[in-house]
């Protein structure tokens, strides 16, 4: 019989505040008991914060801004490697398309990780904005 996980994600809009909450941030995830955490928006820099969750592995990726989206993933396994969104740069092609990917790459807003028998990716997608403005940062 094939192994299962079980994944949890959630959009956090700043993992500082959500730390200071009743239930906690860590109450939760360890109610959640899942194999694969995965955080959107978590508005930090490195070393902000300091996590202590027995028993997972901790990948972040940051955006260059301060206080501006962000991804985290807290897996049981420790991945085998991560990706991040600069991995992607080689794939954008050229034009404005590369443009527009090496732009969202500075965001912080892809964790890729490869365990042994599958990928997790953890991905926080830009929101269009107001008249889509950001529509073709969103599609690259």
């Amino acid at each position: 019989m094939p192994q299962t996980y079980t994944f949890a994600s959630w959009n956090v809009n700043g993992l500082r505040a959500v730390l200071k909450k009743d239930p906690s941030f860590i109450q939760i995830a360890q109610e959640l008991d899942v194999d694969i955490l995965a955080l959107q928006e978590t508005k930090l820099q490195e070393g902000q914060v300091d996590i202590d969750l027995p028993g997972y592995h901790q990948t972040w990726s940051y955006a260059e801004r301060k206080g501006y989206s962000g991804t985290a993933v807290f897996s049981r396994q420790e991945p085998l490697r991560v990706l991040r969104a600069d991995a992607l740069l080689p794939y954008a092609g050229e034009g404005e398309a590369a443009v527009l990917v090496a732009q969202a790459a500075t965001e912080g807003r892809v964790c890729a990780l490869e365990f042994d028998k599958f990928w997790f990716v953890d991905v926080y997608t830009p929101n269009a904005q107001n008249e889509l403005a950001r529509i073709d940062v969103r599609m690259a």
